[in-house]
C-alpha cells in the first residue's frame, strides 16, 4: 500500500521533495487547513506560497494525491495514537515517511520514535529520512527548512532561497491597473496582484517573467512602496524587457521567478535620475540572466 507523508509542505523545498521521493510511487502528501496554528491562536508564519502552488509542486515531486484535512481543536487535542487512527479512517497507509524533526499529536508530544513504536501496533512502518542540506553562495551549508527559506526570501536573498528550494521563489498573480506612471517615463510595467505569495524585502531583483502563452522575457522587478513618488502600498511592478504587447491591458496573469537580487529601493530627487538607474537595472537584469 501507498505511503504517505504529513506536514505543512510550506515551499516545497529539497528536504519536502526528499520525503516525497523516498515514500515512492503512488503517496500521498497530507496537509492540514487551517494550520494548527492558526486554530490555536499562536503566531502564524508567512506562507511561502498560497496552497494552489504548493500542491502543484508536491505532484511535480512525485506525489500522486496532497490530501488537506480540516483542522480543529478536537482534532489537534487527540493523542498520538488516537491521531494516528483518525487519520488512518481518511486515508489508508502502511508506511509512514517523515522528517527527524516530526511532531504530531496533542501538544506535538509525538515524534518519529513514537511512530516507530505505535508502528507494529497499527500496522505500517516508518521511514525517516535525514534533512537536506544546500551550499549558499556564500559557502556555509544549511538544511532545507521552511523557515530558513522564508528568512532568505525576506531579506532578498533570493538567490539563496532558489538553492533551498530546487528552483526559483514565485510571485504568481494577476496584472492589475496601477499608476502607468511606468510608460510615460519609457518603462512600462505590470502591476502583479500575487495571490498568496511571499514577497521578498523592497528591492530590485532580476527574473524571469512567464505570461500564459508560453513566452518568457527577463524582467526588472520592482517591490515596495514607491519611494521616489510617495507610495504608501507595496507593490510588484514588473518591466518585461523586450515585450511588445500591450502593458496597459490587466487581467492576464503571469509568473515571476526571482533569480538575483539587483539593489535597494532608493529615493531620486529627479525623475531623470531614476530614469537613468532603470536602465542600469535593466542592463544589470540582462546581465544577471545572460540575455
Amino acid at each position: 500500500m501507498p505511503a504517505i507523508s504529513i506536514g505543512n509542505f510550506d515551499g516545497v523545498h529539497l528536504g519536502h521533495q526528499a520525503l516525497v521521493a523516498r515514500a515512492g510511487a503512488g503517496m500521498t502528501a497530507v496537509t492540514f487547513d487551517p494550520t494548527p496554528n492558526e486554530v490555536l491562536g499562536l503566531p502564524v508564519p508567512a506562507r511561502i506560497m498560497g496552497p494552489r502552488r504548493r500542491d502543484h509542486f508536491l505532484r511535480a515531486a512525485g506525489a500522486a494525491d496532497v490530501l488537506t484535512l480540516a483542522t480543529d481543536r478536537s482534532t489537534l487535542g487527540l493523542a498520538p495514537e488516537e491521531f494516528l487512527r483518525w487519520l488512518r479512517d481518511r486515508v489508508p497507509f502502511r508506511r509512514i515517511v517523515e522528517g527527524p524533526d516530526f511532531r504530531f499529536g496533542h501538544r506535538r508530544s509525538g515524534d518519529v520514535t513514537t511512530l516507530q513504536e505505535l508502528g507494529p501496533k497499527l500496522g505500517f512502518t516508518v521511514e525517516v529520512v535525514p534533512e537536506v542540506e544546500a551550499s549558499l553562495h556564500s559557502g556555509h551549508v544549511v538544511a532545507a527548512r521552511s523557515t530558513t527559506v522564508r528568512w532568505m526570501i525576506q531579506h532578498g536573498r533570493v538567490a539563496d532561497a532558489e538553492r533551498l528550494l530546487g528552483r526559483p521563489h514565485e510571485l504568481v498573480g494577476t496584472v492589475e491597473q496601477g499608476d502607468q506612471r511606468g510608460r510615460t517615463i519609457g518603462f512600462p510595467t505590470a502591476n502583479l496582484a500575487c495571490d498568496g505569495c511571499l514577497l521578498p524585502a523592497d528591492g530590485v531583483y532580476a527574473a524571469t517573467a512567464h505570461l500564459d502563452d508560453g513566452r518568457a522575457f527577463v524582467a526588472a522587478v520592482s517591490v515596495g512602496i514607491k519611494p521616489t513618488f510617495t507610495g504608501a502600498r507595496r507593490t510588484v511592478e514588473a518591466h518585461l524587457i523586450g515585450f511588445d504587447g500591450v502593458i496597459g491591458e490587466y487581467g492576464w496573469s503571469m509568473r515571476l521567478e526571482l533569480r538575483r537580487w539587483v539593489r535597494d529601493q532608493v529615493r531620486f530627487t529627479k525623475v531623470d535620475d531614476l530614469i537613468r538607474q532603470i536602465g542600469a537595472d535593466t542592463a544589470r537584469c540582462r546581465e544577471e540572466l545572460h540575455a
